[in-house]
């Protein structure tokens, strides 16, 4: 589920679905393909950052239940082991960044930097742009520009502004059919599991570790249901809800934000003496809306309304390092009537490009595909409004980023139950206050998964909370791709281990005086860069 936050930075039970129930022993799918698979050929495509990375590409059936019909290209990378003594050499280690629609091309060469060198010498990090993805071919574009500003506000204005939305939702939809209806009924998760089998079939191994965050952690709980005798080590890091795709899940989400959102104002507050917006958290989030109401009436820079100002403000949501440039724009425009450092916060972090155009059909395609949506749009209005009187940050927002889901030119499958007693021990870990993914995501997987363990960052808020910082929960990462092992813990709460949150970010102070908006995020926002973040 990827946000318009995810894709511009990188880029319960179903409402209207039934859950297939699966036995737990149910037998796994054959093969993904029947045709001899050709042996990977990777080629150097080392960037500065990471110097070794090497890029292959792998053919796989665009319907694996067709294995003799057409094929689409998977992008591959990889960051190959260094061990030198052979038995210390683990295999692949498979990652992904989440979404649906984001590129794990990079996401090789990050992971491999960022785990201590003696776990990454023994893996072959391998990173891929899921199908349609990036340079993976074909990759989707339904519709280039559904993004330009300036979109009429997000919160309908009357019968007409909520019939210019339907209509906008609508005709992305009908741009995916027209332009890819030939793939559009196999973009889904399931395919893409089977992709990822295809991979690992690829690279000759038997089995394979995997490192899915956000959107990627329900893609791997895929795998591992289809293919459980295939994994051999699982870590998940920010869990989407299963039993909640993709509908309830939405839902869940925008209470969640709104609470976030206020933490951000409540963090704002403590820094008066900084931003100059008050002491009090109601009234500095009442100015947050006045200049929301502001924008509608005079977009900043003829780019950020109110739609572009959530979609500014939204990365604060996944991750906090984001709070400081947040705060000094807010500042500016409200204290000095100073829409620069607005407009370049929205430039930053909410303004579209073609790679955010691919991910959003993606994301759509995925989405619209893997679960049944309601189709009557008043469904939609009744839900989204009684959830906007209590949670208004981004509900409508996140109401239009769905809608083309309403009238999708393809039907939804049933999704699996990812329930599984057959896996070896996976390991989940999750922040306890986080609104992408929100904690009960975490808890309710650990329950579907027999064996699993469940590591917590209390208190935590961010997105993505390995190989971001928390050297707590890195090390428990570390040791399980290392060794197989997870913490157990006493049976006296869900969790198995506890790390305490990092600190909250701060303005730099130069010793004379607080300046604005200086701090720079560290690896947390490299990390988050990357993530194909869930909306």
């Amino acid at each position: 589920m990827t946000t318009r936050a995810g894709m511009l930075i990188a880029t319960g039970a179903l409402v209207a679905g039934t859950v297939t129930v699966l036995p737990a022993s149910a037998t796994p799918r054959p093969e993904p393909t029947l045709r001899p698979i050709a042996p990977l050929v990777w080629s150097g495509c080392a960037t500065k950052a990471y110097p070794t990375l090497q890029c292959a590409t792998l053919d796989v059936p665009l319907n694996h239940d067709d294995p003799a019909g057409r094929s689409i290209t998977l992008a591959l990378t990889r960051v190959a082991h260094t061990a030198k003594d052979p038995t210390e050499y683990q295999g692949p280690l498979l990652v992904n960044p989440g979404g649906p629609g984001g590129s794990g091309r990079t996401m090789a060469g990050y992971v491999a930097a960022s785990l201590p060198a003696k776990v990454a010498a023994q893996y072959d990090v391998i990173g891929f742009d899921p199908r349609g993805v990036g340079r993976s071919e074909p990759a989707l574009d339904c519709r280039p520009g559904h993004f330009d500003p300036v979109r009429p506000d997000s919160v309908p204005l009357g019968a007409d502004g909520e019939q210019a939305g339907v209509e906008r939702a609508r005709s992305f939809a009908e741009a995916c059919g027209t332009k890819h209806r030939d793939v559009l009924p196999y973009i889904d998760t399931v395919s893409t599991a089977r992709d990822l089998d295809a991979i690992r079939a690829a690279l000759g191994a038997p089995r394979l570790t995997y490192l899915g965050y956000s959107y990627g952690t329900y893609l791997g709980a895929v795998y591992a249901r289809l293919y459980p005798e295939r994994v051999r080590r699982m870590a998940l890091d920010s869990v989407v809800n299963p039993q909640g795709v993709w509908y309830e899940d939405n839902l869940a989400q925008d209470y969640a934000f709104d609470t976030r959102h206020k933490d951000f104002m409540a963090w704002v507050a403590r820094r008066n003496g900084t931003y100059e917006l008050g002491t009090d958290p109601a009234a500095v989030e009442a100015a947050w809306y006045r200049m929301r109401d502001a924008l509608r009436k005079a977009p900043a820079g003829g780019k950020v309304g109110p739609g572009e100002l959530e979609d500014t403000f939204l990365p604060g949501g996944y991750y906090n390092g984001y709070w400081p440039t947040l705060a000094e724009a807010f500042s500016s425009y409200v204290n000095d009537k100073d829409t620069v450092p607005l407009i370049r916060a929205y430039e930053k972090y909410g303004a579209a490009d073609a790679a955010a155009d691919n991910s959003y059909s993606v994301y759509t395609s995925v989405q619209c595909r893997d679960a049944a949506w309601p189709r009557d749009w008043n469904t939609w209005r009744k839900d989204n409004w009684d959830v906007h009187t209590k949670a208004p940050f981004t509900t409508w927002n996140n109401a239009w980023y769905n809608a083309p889901c309403a009238f999708w030119p393809v039907d939804s499958l049933t999704p699996p139950d990812v329930s599984n007693d057959e896996v070896p021990p996976v390991l989940i870990l999750q922040a306890t206050d986080d609104a992408a993914t929100p904690y009960e995501g975490g808890v309710a997987l650990h329950r579907m998964v027999a064996g699993s363990s469940l590591v917590v960052e209390e208190g935590g808020g961010n997105h993505g909370v390995t190989l971001a910082g928390n050297a707590c929960m890195d090390e428990h990462l570390a040791a399980y791709l290392a060794t197989g092992r997870v913490p157990r813990g006493d049976g006296q709460s869900e969790a198995d281990a506890v790390c305490a949150t990092l600190p909250e970010p701060e303005p730099e102070n130069t010793g004379a005086k607080t300046v604005r908006g200086t701090t720079k995020p560290g690896q947390g926002a490299t990390l988050h860069g990357l993530l194909g973040h869930v909306r």
